[in-house]
């Protein structure tokens, strides 16, 4: 049905962006448990001005992955709960596409 998919990507929207709130916590979290083992010290930030280039790659590295892997399954999970409930995926499904 052509009208549907706009009308459940629009009632998704306010779960997405709650399900992403929740995906940056517990990013955050999971990143500074992380970091605790690799570094006794606090992770460098980029404006900080001596930070150890080495040591802010190797942060921000990390951060990143650990962020894009949580974002990605919260949203994954989130999109498959709104399925559930609905009967309707809120994205791009190839299998329903003609």
């Amino acid at each position: 049905m052509p009208g549907r998919l706009p009308a459940m990507k629009f009632l998704f929207a306010p779960i997405g962006i709650g399900a992403g709130l929740i995906a940056g916590m517990l990013g955050k979290k999971a990143f500074e448990k992380l970091w605790a083992v690799v570094d006794k010290e606090d992770p460098p930030e980029p404006d900080q001005r001596d930070a150890p280039t080495a040591k802010l790659i190797a942060a921000l590295a990390i951060e990143g992955a650990i962020f894009r892997v949580v974002k990605g399954m919260t949203d994954y999970g989130a999109r498959r709960a709104f399925a559930g409930a609905t009967g309707s995926w809120p994205g791009e499904d190839p299998d329903k596409e003609d």
